[in-house]
């Protein structure tokens, strides 16, 4: 039986996991990440439309979100990577979120104005200078397109929420093997095609990590623990015997992202009002999701391997009909194209960055849908909160404090804790 002896060991080598390595890897740790697929970022990081915009619904999401942007701006330098290595790339597009009530638009601003966070307030006119075509109607709620409601006129007329210095990242998965790449060059190791088996506790202090054993008889020996394995993390808990303490909930959800030929819209239009949301891509395509609203059943699932990666034509038809009837220029292809991933979803699409009662064991968890954005700061949120905690703070009782080096906000990582309670005001969406 091989053994190993790191300082840290990750599970998941998604753009979480990997941005974590690298984090814990500047910090001086021998670090091992462990992934069952065969590279790095293969999981639900591949079917992220890696959309970086600053609409949450909190003042730690947005301030994460804002400060992530700078991150982003400066990825080469960020990486410090040697050679001449491909890189994933930030498009600065701005996006246009159109004006719903489940997002109020004078939250989001007072947020905004918080953070400081630049943005413009645009009305229907303003909306149809900058996006030509565009129908600025409203018809919340939004409603399944079978029904003839889907149909009925606007009550009125829609205004916006523009940030430019949003936009999108153009391949979520080199972004995660950049992050592991960087690691690797600091000395992390990654094992793939490894499955974990179990989570070893100390014999004389059950609530003490002390590592894992893998389905091939490898143990890892590591003070230090981090559940970043996405849909598969709540697995990865019952494993490891923690999650009693916990008030949020996470589980795996099955989504499709579809894509259509671009039609020249532009920036990333987040919409609400009808369900739906775009994204430009750099290939002459967009990028079409949903936003959760009620009227479509979410497609909850128990075991993430089993998920067909095959989009549907009913999906497919319904997201596209939904951006259609915003951009009436847009035509519905008969057939679909498009990818489905399973996320890994919290209760109210807040992640968790945590300890736990596992002495040693964190997590990174329910970060899928609105996370990608955010994993080069969550590497150093992580990396700071395993220091603090490992030489005794106590987070659980005075919340790690984060400040961030570019924008000056700082962020209470208790915002992001296992025992939170879900707010009332939540958005309870993708949207965070």
């Amino acid at each position: 039986m091989a053994s190993l002896q790191p300082d840290a060991v990750i599970v998941g080598a998604g753009v979480i996991g990997s941005a974590v390595a690298l984090e814990l890897a500047r910090a001086g740790r021998q670090v091992l990440v462990v992934d069952k697929a065969g590279a790095a970022g293969h999981g639900s990081t591949s079917a992220s439309s890696a959309i970086v915009r600053f609409n949450y619904s909190t003042f730690a999401g947005v301030a994460t979100a804002w400060e992530a942007q700078h991150l982003w701006t400066s990825w080469p330098e960020r990486l410090g990577l040697t050679g001449g290595r491909p890189l994933a790339a930030f498009h600065r597009t701005g996006t246009v979120v159109l004006d719903s009530p489940s997002v109020p638009p004078a939250n989001s601003a007072a947020l905004f104005d918080r953070v400081g966070v630049p943005y413009e307030r645009w009305d229907a006119d303003a909306l149809r200078r900058h996006l030509p075509g565009i129908d600025p109607g409203r018809y919340w709620p939004p409603k399944p397109v079978d029904e003839d409601a889907f149909f009925d006129g606007p009550s009125g007329e829609l205004g916006a929420l523009y940030t430019p210095d949003a936009g999108f990242v153009d391949d979520p998965q080199l972004a995660a093997q950049n992050l592991a790449d960087a690691a690797a060059e600091l000395g992390a190791r990654f094992l793939f095609h490894h499955t974990v088996a179990a989570v070893d506790r100390h014999p004389h202090r059950p609530d003490r990590v002390t590592g894992l054993r893998l389905a091939d008889g490898t143990r890892i020996a590591a003070p230090v623990v981090v559940n970043a394995a996405g849909p598969w993390s709540g697995g990865l808990n019952r494993l490891a015997g923690v999650g009693d303490d916990f008030t949020i909930g996470v589980r795996p959800l099955r989504e499709e992202v579809h894509q259509i030929a671009d039609p020249g819209i532009g920036p990333v239009v987040a919409d609400l009002d009808l369900g739906t949301y775009l994204r430009p891509a750099t290939d002459g395509h967009v990028l079409i999701g949903g936003t959760e609203p009620a009227c479509d059943p979410p497609e909850w699932i128990d075991d993430p391997d089993q998920a067909d990666p095959r989009p549907t034509a009913h999906c497919f038809r319904t997201q596209v009909t939904r951006v259609a009837r915003r951009f009436p220029q847009i035509g519905i292809p008969n057939r679909p194209l498009g990818i489905a991933g399973v996320y890994d979803v919290a209760d109210d699409w807040t992640p968790i960055y945590d300890r736990t009662a596992l002495a040693g064991y964190y997590v990174a968890m329910g970060t899928s849908g609105n996370q990608f954005k955010n994993a080069p700061l969550v590497g150093r949120l992580l990396t700071t909160l395993i220091d603090r905690v490992e030489t005794g703070h106590d987070h659980d009782g005075d919340p790690v404090r984060y400040r961030c080096e570019h924008t000056g906000n700082v962020v209470d990582l208790g915002a992001f804790s296992r025992r939170r309670p879900v707010r009332p005001d939540s958005a309870r969406t993708v949207m965070g």
